[in-house]
């Protein structure tokens, strides 16, 4: 990409609203978690009964859960395990879904027609259901999590990448790239990936915002990160049956989980309005 068209970029994401509040609530969490790896104001093991369910104070900032612990620093931990989840799962889905996509869309034929039944069978085996078989063989933990999301993320790239690799291969340097001697290897290398990356930089922010939510609902149902290391939707969990007395412990995990997810969602459409040339040219 060349220097005019990056700063091209620069400059249209520093003008587009939904970009820059996006970076700015992603950034935020990005970095309460990776802090978190360093520095958390008290460790999210500490167990302080005496003073459990405390309010905010100069001394816990979110006030205590009902074994005593911080809650911020556990907020701070619980975004770096959602994050690290997501990334890792969604990276899954990606680096097989991606190469399955991009090898239908370029032999057609019956490598297509198996690859897309693949994905159909895919489908059928939601992130829930996937962790559920694989809590019971193996029991729940952050792997499963991690397995669950990536395969249920496979199809969805696969299909991705297929229906945008399939309008590459019409255009004209395709059939000069074959005229040329090219392999099919070469030309998806070269040029085919390289044309579709913006789609699926934003297809893979958009489903980093939904690994995050199924992160979540996964470990809220106990299937997910186990204690003692918490998470968002462990938080979530936990605080349910405390509801009427202690409130803040159910909102504060809740509100981290949507700002994140809005955050993210924002970053996506941005992206989306100032990678594609033809959403440009329409505003």
């Amino acid at each position: 990409m060349s220097e005019s068209r990056l700063r091209e970029i620069w400059l249209q994401s520093l003008h587009h609203r939904s970009f820059v509040i996006g970076i700015i609530l992603s950034f935020f969490t990005l970095s309460m978690g990776l802090v978190s790896l360093f520095w958390t104001p008290y460790s999210v093991e500490l167990l302080n009964i005496p003073h459990k369910l405390e309010g905010a104070s100069a001394t816990h900032w979110l006030g205590t859960d009902h074994f005593g612990r911080d809650v911020f620093s556990m907020l701070m931990v619980g975004a770096w395990n959602s994050m690290l989840v997501s990334v890792i799962a969604i990276g899954f889905g990606a680096g097989i879904g991606v190469p399955l996509g991009a090898l239908a869309a370029g032999k057609r034929g019956w490598v297509e027609e198996t690859v897309m039944r693949f994905n159909d069978f895919a489908f059928a085996f939601p992130a829930l259901l996937t962790a559920v078989m694989l809590s019971a063989v193996y029991g729940p933990g952050t792997i499963n999590s991690v397995l669950a999301i990536g395969i249920f993320n496979i199809p969805v790239f696969a299909r991705i990448t297929r229906g945008s690799a399939l309008s590459i291969y019409k255009r004209e340097f395709i059939l000069a790239a074959r005229t040329a001697g090219k392999g099919e290897v070469r030309i998806a290398l070269e040029h085919i990936l390289p044309n579709i990356a913006s789609v699926l930089i934003v297809q893979g922010t958009i489903q980093f915002a939904l690994g995050i939510l199924a992160e979540a609902g996964l470990s809220y149902l106990g299937l997910g990160t186990q204690p003692p290391m918490p998470s968002w939707g462990k938080m979530l969990s936990e605080a349910q049956t405390m509801m009427f007395f202690a409130p803040q412990l159910a909102i504060i995990p809740g509100l981290a989980i949507v700002l994140t997810v809005l955050g993210l969602n924002l970053l996506g459409d941005g992206l989306r309005d100032i990678l594609d040339p033809r959403l440009r040219r329409q505003k």
